[in-house]
């Protein structure tokens, strides 16, 4: 049974919660004797239980209304409404909280909202009258300049460094960079490291391994750096890019997925076996799993970081938004991945760099090992999203059962494998304590390289038992092919099939796909055979064939002949017939 408070208990504790103070900017407090003839309301007697007045009126105000934590907070919804309305007679944008200590109700212009069910800083609900609105099309161009302007006029040869070198200019410019137009090269470079390096100041007291970020940023070479019209541009275009991230809206991938796409379009796949995983994807493969805000998401080949920043974008939109504390902790404690190659580690670390936290869960390991399995034992890993490099020599399976052997038993894990994958390479070992309940067939174009794919789902701990496997196949996922940009779900049809298949894969029924399969007989989703069909003409032209090879007729001289002859020869047109046996008897005489 909960704990009793008084108003006055509930007051108090939501004028901590929300950091009602006065300051240079606005009037703010809680009390029950302030009126609103003294907050500037002429001739309005009322007392509110708690203000945020900002001195600019095209801000934002926050209206507070308390009650004791029995009281049921539906009676005094004309309470809170009445004493927004009087704000609105001179804020064009208000926020009312009604407030017991327990439960809350939150109204944006006196209509309800669906807020985060706990009390949050008032920056929170500030922010639930930024506009959300990034042009993603914008982002597109902007890196695509951005990728052509560092290879052509910088000279950097190599794609991943194109990526590194942009990466850490949008974290330093996150992070404050004094980045202008005018500044020369060495001025531009030292200025990014700089601020990198200070950012990163406390973190590496918990992750030495984030120097590799700074290491790598000091390898790029320039084979030209005096050429000042595309320093300026390049500033600009980061700038602009940079704009978009600080969206409270932001959604994971809406800026960051864009960026890391473009340039992955000049080069699919790493040296390292490494295929970089479409956002549509990662948010599909989220919400099979029944990710949640209190999970502990793992990516043991994370890459530059994808499956972790959309885990982090929805954990956190399901928290209630960025300003909410929870937020924090997801950023700071819920979120681990491991990546070998060196430089893809390094960006990684600038993308979690980006999102303001996140990088000190981040190691660099090889995912095979028993040092890995140790890292990921001691987490408390409750979900795993991952794509794993698709080849035997990178270990594919190998990382995939040292990352089943390693989290806590139950823990629900989806991997994207070749479709048969598991059929070619050993993986008894691996269902002799692990269950594979489900295996969802991606449509064919997800991956350039031509290979095709499933996400395979697995229980980690409990043996598969000869339990027959789920599956079913996404024949479509709506996306078309723009020229130079890849496929995009320019028709916006991806999110009606993504909710579908959801429901599929969690009813298990409801699509004319669905497979049971028994794992003594395939791992895999199994295509339909094509029904064989046979025509007429077929039939006729294998005769025909035949006939021609027992008279020793050459087929394709034959035919050449007798289209040349029937269709530019004058003669045939009296008879076709004689003609054309006539023909078969000088072709077989030859």
């Amino acid at each position: 049974m909960r704990e009793f408070l008084t108003e006055d208990v509930v007051r108090n504790n939501a004028g901590k919660i929300l950091v009602f103070e006065d300051s240079d900017d606005a009037k703010s407090g809680v009390g029950q004797l302030t009126s609103f003839i003294k907050l500037g309301f002429d001739g309005i007697k009322d007392r509110p239980d708690g203000w945020y007045l900002p001195k600019n009126i095209q801000d934002p105000a926050i209206i507070l209304e308390t009650k004791n934590s029995n009281q049921n907070l539906n009676n005094y919804i004309k309470e809170i409404k009445k004493n927004c309305d009087i704000v609105l007679t001179k804020y064009r944008k208000v926020i009312g909280i009604l407030y017991n200590g327990y439960e809350i109700m939150v109204f944006k212009n006196n209509e309800q909202i669906e807020t985060t069910s706990k009390l949050q800083n008032k920056k929170y609900y500030l922010s639930l009258f930024d506009v959300n609105k990034i042009d993603k099309q914008k982002i597109y161009n902007l890196t695509k300049k951005i990728n052509d302007c560092l290879h052509v006029e910088f000279g950097i040869k190599n794609l991943y460094h194109r990526m590194i070198f942009t990466a850490c200019a949008l974290v330093a410019k996150r992070y404050g960079a004094s980045l202008v137009k005018g500044m020369n090269y060495q001025t531009f470079h030292v200025s990014i490291l700089s601020t990198l390096s200070k950012s990163l100041e406390n973190c590496r007291k918990q992750n030495q391994k984030l120097d590799i970020l700074l290491e790598v940023y000091s390898e790029i070479k320039m084979n030209s750096t005096d050429n000042q019209e595309a320093i300026d541009s390049f500033i600009e275009w980061i700038s602009e890019i940079s704009e978009c991230l600080n969206s409270d809206y932001w959604n994971g991938e809406d800026v960051m997925g864009i960026f890391f796409n473009e340039f992955n379009r000049y080069k699919k796949k790493s040296e390292s076996g490494q295929v970089f995983t479409p956002e549509h994807i990662t948010s599909f493969m989220y919400r099979i799993i029944d990710v949640h805000q209190n999970d502990k998401v793992l990516d043991a080949a994370c890459g530059s970081g994808g499956f972790l920043v959309k885990a982090m974008s929805q954990m956190i939109k399901e928290a209630g938004g960025i300003q909410t504390e929870k937020a924090k902790k997801i950023k700071s404690s819920q979120l681990f991945g491991i990546e070998f190659d060196r430089e893809i580690y390094a960006l990684a670390c600038a993308n979690m760099l980006i999102h303001k936290d996140g990088k000190t869960n981040l190691d660099q390991l090889d995912s095979r090992t028993l040092k890995a399995g140790e890292w990921i034992r001691n987490k408390g890993i409750t979900k795993v999203l991952m794509n794993p490099p698709f080849e035997r020599k990178y270990g594919c399976l190998k990382i995939v059962e040292n990352v089943l052997d390693n989290v806590p038993v139950h823990t629900m894990c989806a991997f994207i494998l070749p479709d048969k994958k598991l059929e070619k390479d050993n993986s008894a070992s691996i269902l002799k304590n692990h269950q594979l309940q489900k295996i969802i067939k991606l449509p064919e174009k997800v991956f350039s390289e031509g290979v095709t794919t499933s996400v395979f789902v697995f229980e980690a701990g409990i043996p598969q038992n000869n339990k027959e496997i789920f599956a079913c196949y996404i024949e479509d996922d709506g996306l078309e092919t723009v020229k130079n940009q890849g496929r995009h779900d320019i028709k916006d049809r991806w999110q009606e099939i993504e909710d579908k298949f959801v429901d599929v894969v969690h009813k298990q029924s409801g699509d004319s796909t669905i497979q049971w399969i028994k794992p003594t007989e395939h791992l895999s989703y199994q295509m339909p055979e094509k029904e064989f069909e046979i025509y007429e003409e077929n039939f006729t032209k294998t005769m025909m064939n035949y006939l021609m090879h027992e008279e020793g007729i050459n087929v394709k001289e034959f035919t050449d002949d007798l289209i040349e002859k029937v269709m530019y020869s004058s003669c045939v047109a009296e008879n076709n017939e004689d003609y054309i046996i006539t023909l078969r008897r000088d072709n077989k005489n030859e």
